[in-house]
């Protein structure tokens, strides 16, 4: 086996990749750019080197430094993960001519599934069932019409080079093709350098799915059954679970063999991934193979016990395939949830900026967490702005449903939006729960995941109130004897009643806590609830309203408090809040900006006096206005922004001095 392999790849990729590999004893060397010189894959690698800048293009696909990354480490192979270099087979070639094994498949099998006319043509060849369209290398734009208006439409022209939904039109009538055909190719041009494209008949309400195959050098292969992947936005997938759901048996034998067909027809070795796009009955045809591991795979590991990586590790090794085909069976279902900072209800525009408070369900057999975030880390404008996957298993699909719902309740993020209430909405519409799946499965719910959105229940209002004011209260106790460690609020020596206001959106809320004997009594919108309460930890609190128990969990930060509960998160902001210099995070002499804003006032200049609590500036965050205070008397050394100059939270403001008093 491979005593040290080099992972040209970041994030959660290159660390799933570590984790098989020090299962097998085999050394990492992880690659970086600036933006990932903190991150997870770095520190769980044995070795990491540098590579270049933020931006991919200087950095994950710059060959000749992978490449002498891996020579200058010892590497004596490379796996390039999913993504990024994993398909280039210049890439495969620079490892060959470097005598460094590249795990994955031969130049050849990458550069036949390259082009999708040209591996359309040898699926043709091998017998494989393709859509009816064209697939030919003629590209005079009236030719291409004319095929189109042969077919029928409507049509879909794609980019023969394309892939990740890009260079793609949806025709639906004649007169609309040339046009669409421009705007197909100069897009083509811009992200492919290929402008090429072929034309298929357009497939109605089509499903989603791909076979994984696997080849070895010694002309084994084998398929690990199929996965749906139906549920997209954009063409982006958003949802993946294993087996197919609703496919009857002899259409699933007759996918997994034509996948089979294709791997063969290409002397396919290692993971690889073929595509189809498919009818409603069942009937499949043939789209795409991907030359590498997919984003997805993890489902198929769930349902058949595999470790792909493993055995991506010991086929590059000359090993061949740990079980043959009568030895893989189907265990249960899986189902993956991609977990994305974007805001889904604002067209999926992503999220940018640091995750403040991070909490992943946790992991058992039936729960799988693959990710390279941890609290802290910041969602950057370089990279696919992925948190996580979360991969649940059930003996059933009704099962790992349940668990699904179960675990988004348990997976919690603040600091930036996330993509979590719109998975769990997914899951629990009924075309989904029906497995009613197709590719406007999203756009077919778009009432229930977009519009449907339920209000805020009283009890939730009150609960949350309470936790503000626990909170208060555990400020004022000594680090070594939180309120979750000391007696329970109402026990304390406190004020009998407590107006809590806070924001939700535009909403304004007010609760009136009155105490009485064992808590308190909750006035809120003309109800009243008795409600009491503790905190468990820095990040749970437990209530029993009206004398139902039950627990949430929230993330406080200097601008609010996020509750999360059944998989929503709700962002209650705080009204007339003034920051202090713990607030503002004052250390060794500097003010930092406690949230990511706009700086809308300096009031102060360099060698300027000051004393405790002038107002130093003034910031806008969250459409709200907060003032940034003086720690103490003292003098102004340095103030680094002007008035309309944006900042990110931790970005150092002023930096203070304390006042020295003279001795006489």
């Amino acid at each position: 086996m491979f005593e040290k392999i080099l992972i040209a790849n970041r994030g959660e990729i290159a660390c799933r990749v570590i984790r098989s590999a020090k299962k097998l004893g085999i050394a990492t060397v992880a690659v970086y750019s600036d933006a990932d010189a903190q991150s997870q894959h770095v520190k769980l690698a044995d070795e990491a080197i540098y590579i270049g800048e933020s931006p991919a293009a200087q950095s994950y696909l710059q060959i000749d430094r992978i490449i002498q990354a891996a020579i200058d480490t010892g590497a004596q192979a490379i796996h390039p993960g999913y993504g990024f270099l994993s398909e280039n087979d210049q890439f495969a070639e620079a490892c060959q001519a470097n005598n460094i094994t590249f795990i994955g498949p031969p130049v050849a099998a990458i550069l036949a599934m390259g082009l999708k006319a040209t591996s359309k043509a040898l699926m043709e060849k091998a017998g494989v069932p393709l859509t009816p369209g064209y697939h030919g290398s003629n590209q005079d734009a009236e030719f291409l019409k004319q095929q189109a208006d042969g077919i029928g439409y409507p049509v879909l022209i794609k980019a023969s080079a394309g892939g990740g939904g890009k260079g793609m039109r949806l025709v639906e009538r004649s007169e609309d093709f040339l046009s669409s055909l421009a705007s197909c190719k100069s897009e083509a041009k811009s992200s492919f350098g290929n402008d090429e494209v072929l034309i298929e008949r357009y497939v109605i309400n089509p499903r989603h799915i791909e076979v994984q195959v696997f080849g070895d050098s010694h002309g084994n292969y084998v398929h690990l059954f199929e996965r749906d992947c139906s549920v997209q936005r954009r063409h982006q997938k958003v949802l993946e679970e294993a087996p197919a759901p609703l496919v009857s048996q002899d259409k699933l034998d007759a996918m997994r063999q034509a996948a089979i067909d294709a791997a063969r027809a290409v002397d396919y070795v290692g993971a690889g991934t073929v595509e189809f796009i498919v009818e409603q009955d069942g009937t499949a045809y043939f789209m795409e193979m991907n030359t590498r591991l997919q984003v997805e795979h993890p489902v198929t590991e769930m349902i058949t016990g595999v470790d792909l990586v493993e055995w991506q590790l010991r086929v590059a090794f000359g090993e061949p395939l740990p079980k043959q085909q009568e030895q893989l069976k189907i265990h249960g279902h899986a189902i993956e949830a991609r977990v994305y900072a974007e805001e889904p209800e604002k067209g999926f525009i992503p999220a940018i900026g640091q995750i403040s408070y991070l909490h992943y369900p946790e992991q058992n057999q039936n729960v799988r967490i693959d990710s390279g975030i941890v609290q802290g880390d910041e969602i950057s404008t370089y990279y696919d702005p992925m948190i996580a996957k979360l991969i649940v298993w059930g003996e059933n699909r009704e099962a790992a449903l349940l668990q699904m719902h179960h675990a988004l309740g348990q997976f919690h993020v603040d600091g930036l939006g996330n993509n979590i209430a719109f998975l769990d909405r997914i899951i629990r519409c009924d075309s989904f729960k029906n497995a009613e799946l197709d590719t406007n499965l999203i756009q077919r719910e778009d009432e229930f995941l977009f519009k449907n959105i339920p209000s805020l229940k009283p009890e939730l209002v009150v609960a949350t109130a309470l936790t503000e004011l626990l909170l208060r209260f555990s400020k004022n106790k000594p680090a070594s004897n939180p309120v979750w460690q000391s007696e329970t609020l109402w026990r304390v020596n406190i004020s009998p009643s407590y107006a809590i206001k806070l924001k939700l959106d535009e909403a304004l809320f007010q609760v009136n806590l009155s105490a009485e004997k064992e808590g308190f009594v909750a006035e809120y919108q003309g109800e009243k609830f008795h409600i009491s309460g503790q905190l468990l930890n820095a990040n749970t609190a437990h209530f029993s309203i009206n004398g139902k128990q039950d627990k949430i969990a929230f993330s406080q930060n200097a601008q609010g408090l996020t509750i999360f509960k059944n998989g929503q998160s709700h962002k209650f902001a705080y009204l007339n809040q003034k920051f202090s210099s713990e607030d503002a995070q004052s250390t060794e002499g500097n003010l930092k900006a406690p949230m990511p804003g706009v700086i809308t006032q300096v009031l102060v200049a360099a060698n300027d006096q000051v004393k405790k609590d002038d107002v130093l500036m003034t910031l806008e965050a969250m459409k709200m206005e907060y003032s940034i205070r003086a720690p103490h008397d003292g003098i102004i050394a340095a103030s680094y922004f002007q008035a309309g100059d944006q900042v990110k939270a931790g970005d150092e403001l002023v930096e203070f001095q304390a006042r020295v008093e003279e001795v006489a």
